[in-house]
Formats: structure tokens, sequence, C-alpha cells
């Protein structure tokens, strides 16, 4: 339940106190003096929580701490920022570049609440085959269940397209969890090379996918170390009437040629996002690193709307010599999210606001995800409690839950 200012000033608090003794089956909770980016800065605040959403945000909420069915959570010294949504993780695991015995593990919820991610986009990849649909569409349903918000893309690398219903168009539709196409490798010696033809339909029908179901129809892109870069995406912008924002390209900090091109994307208002879990070989043949990449976007002129991280969890990261044969991999980790964020915060010196949006408000954006990346009235309970000194996370609440607090999982995996 939702309150406009308007009905709060016409309320008196006794009136307001009998709407919320409505909804004391549900879970109550008050976040007491915590300074609050919603992304933007909005000072010390209190935050009441109910059935799972944001219903009061105030200077003071004093009096709801009274109420018998409430929990207050005293956040003196301590930042409140939205949920972090993490919008490329291998949910039901990824690799398998080295055979068999190199598929990585599918994630664990903990592995996700602990890392503050409190909205998760699943999403298959270089191994459409061991993997499925609808082993990817039954871990985001596991992940609700167990108490956080979880969305997959639909497909893997390859195109033709393997989707749930036999259609993209049919998936997005009509399949709640699914809201957009990913992720398509291109530019990248594991693709399946597609014509520009065929990604331009897949393009269409995952815009029209989404127009149907107000999702956003996204389609996810996969960019590897070819030659040709964003060279197929800026073509069929340029050829078509399909919008740039229907274009989501991810690892485009990868490497520098890489980058450049896609600082020029987001300059014509295309989505960029940088991926956070890297390795030592990674930085040492070139990648920028996500925190150092939206330090240089932002100041290259790039608005601080049109960039997101992610982290490739679960995902495999190998290491190949020339002739395309892997050498080695590890493993990308749900933590390097808003390690990276912290790093430009308190490493790079780039300003709180830019540097939670990309991990909270922006993702929502690109994702349509209407309820989620601020704290606001009507927004759902996701809040992510840090140090203000250190940013060391310290309570995670996830549709007004509390799953992390104090090194401790609050609600942990059903396994």
């Amino acid at each position: 339940m939702t309150f406009t200012i308007e009905d709060k000033i016409g309320m008196t608090f006794a009136i307001y106190l009998g709407v919320i003794n409505e909804l004391e089956e549900k879970i109550m909770l008050l976040l007491k003096n915590c300074e609050v980016y919603a992304p933007e800065y909005m000072g010390k605040k209190d935050i009441l929580m109910s059935g799972g959403s944001i219903e009061l945000i105030a200077d003071s909420l004093e009096d709801y701490a009274k109420l018998p069915e409430i929990e207050v959570l005293e956040c003196e010294g301590k930042i409140a920022f939205p949920g972090f949504i993490d919008s490329h993780v291998h949910i039901c695991g990824a690799g398998g570049e080295g055979g068999f015995k190199t598929r990585t593990p599918e994630i664990k919820m903990t592995d996700l609440t602990v890392a503050g991610v409190t909205t998760v986009i699943g999403l298959l990849g270089t191994d459409g085959i061991g993997r499925s649909m609808e082993n990817l569409v039954s871990k985001a349903k596991g992940l609700k269940e167990e108490g956080i918000s979880a969305y997959v893309f639909t497909g893997s690398y390859q195109v033709p397209v393997r989707t749930l219903t036999g259609e993209i168009m049919k998936d997005i539709t009509m399949i709640d969890e699914i809201i957009g196409v990913g992720e398509i490798a291109i530019s990248d010696h594991r693709s399946s090379q597609p014509m520009k033809e065929c990604v331009t339909k897949l393009v269409a029908d995952a815009r029209v996918g989404g127009l149907l179901s107000g999702k956003a129809g996204v389609v996810h892109f996969h960019l590897g170390s070819g030659t040709d870069r964003l060279k197929m995406l800026n073509e069929i912008i340029e050829e078509t009437e399909l919008p740039i924002t229907q274009f989501y390209p991810t690892h485009v900090n990868a490497y520098p040629e890489l980058f450049e091109c896609a600082v020029d994307f987001a300059k014509k208002g295309g989505y960029i996002d940088f991926t956070t879990s890297t390795t030592p070989y990674f930085i040492a043949t070139g990648e920028v690193k996500a925190a150092e990449a939206l330090k240089i976007c932002l100041e290259k002129g790039v608005s601080k709307k049109q960039i997101t991280f992610s982290s490739d969890a679960q995902g495999s990261l190998p290491c190949f010599d020339e002739n395309g044969k892997l050498e080695g991999l590890l493993i990308g980790k749900a933590s390097s999210l808003y390690e990276s964020v912290r790093e430009a915060i308190m490493e790079l010196n780039v300003d709180v606001e830019d540097a939670i949006r990309v991990i909270t408000e922006n993702p929502a954006s690109v994702l349509k995800l209407e309820n989620k990346g601020r704290i606001k009235n009507g927004m759902d309970g996701d809040v992510v409690l840090v140090d203000n000194s250190n940013y060391e996370i310290e309570t995670v609440i996830s549709r007004g839950t509390i799953m992390y607090s104090d090194s401790k999982h609050v609600i942990g995996d059903t396994f």
C-alpha cells in the first residue's frame, strides 16, 4: 500500500495508524537515522517499510517506532543505498570451454545477498547445450522463493536463439521472468558468427516482445576480442529504425580498443556495461578495470545514466592463447560488483551518487524494473546499509526482510 504526500498530509496520525494496523500481518521495518543516497543524496532520514515496500521516508518517524508490530533498526553512522542490481549473473553456472570438468557451479542466494545484491538477472553463456532455458527459469523462480528478485534473459551465445517457448517474442511476452535476450556473442571466437540480418531480426523480435509485455526487451551482447567490436551494432542502428537503447553490450572494458568504441557508443545514447570480475592476466593484457572505466567515461563527458556495472558471477574467466586454446580459467564473483563501486568512491574519488547509480538506478532504467533501483515511497523495500567511514556492507534488506546483518546470514540458503 502506497500513500501520496497529499494523503499523508490529509490524515491525522491516528487515522494513518489505523491503516497501518491493517497491515500488521505483513513485515514492518523501520530504519532510523540513516544517511540516504536514493541514489541522489537525501541527508539523514527514517525509512518505514511494510509488506515488502517502502511506505514512508521522513526526517523522523519516531511515533511509528512505538507500534507493536514493528522492528526498529538504529542506523546512526550508516549509509542507506538502494539494493544492488546485478544484470549479468550465470545463476546456473557457466564455463565448460575446457571440457565438462570446467563447468562452473550454480550460484547460491547467499553469494548474492552478502554482496548486497537484491535483484539478479540470470543468463546462459557459451554452453547453451548442457544448460537450458528451463533450468535458468527454474533457478530464477527458486531465488525468488528464497527472498530476492530474479529475472532472466532468453538465449545464450548462439544465434539462432534457443528459447523456452520456441520464439523470442513469445518468451518475453508470456514468461514473467524473461525480460530480454542474451547474452548473444559477437566479435568473439566462441560466437556462432551470426550474420547481421539474423541479429537485426532477433533485436526486432525482442523489441516487439518488450512492447507487448511492458518489459525492456533489450538484447544483451557479449563482446569478445574480435576486431569488429561494435561495428555490427552500429550498422544495424544506422540502417534500421531500431533505437540504440535496445542494444545492451557488456564486457566493453575488456580491451582498450573496445573500450574506446564503447565510449563513442554511449555518447550516441547507448547503454554500456562494464564487467567487474577480473584477473591479473586480464589487467596485464589491457583490460580497463570497471572503476577506472567509470571515472574515464565521466571525464570524457559520457552521461552518468548510460553506464552500468555487472559481475559476470559464476562465469568462467578464461585465458586463451593466440590460437584460441584454453590455458586456464578462474570464476566470476558477485562480490566484485560492489567492490568496484567502493574502489571508485574510495580510491578514485568518483562522486558517491555517480558511483552507486551504476548498480542501482541505471540498470533498473535499462531493464525497466520500475520498482527497483531507488529509495522512494512505493518502491520495493530493497536497501543496503554500509558503514559511513569505510563503506563496508553491514546489512542487506530485500523486499523489507533483513537477509544479511552483522557478518551473518539472517536468511540462509535452502540447502
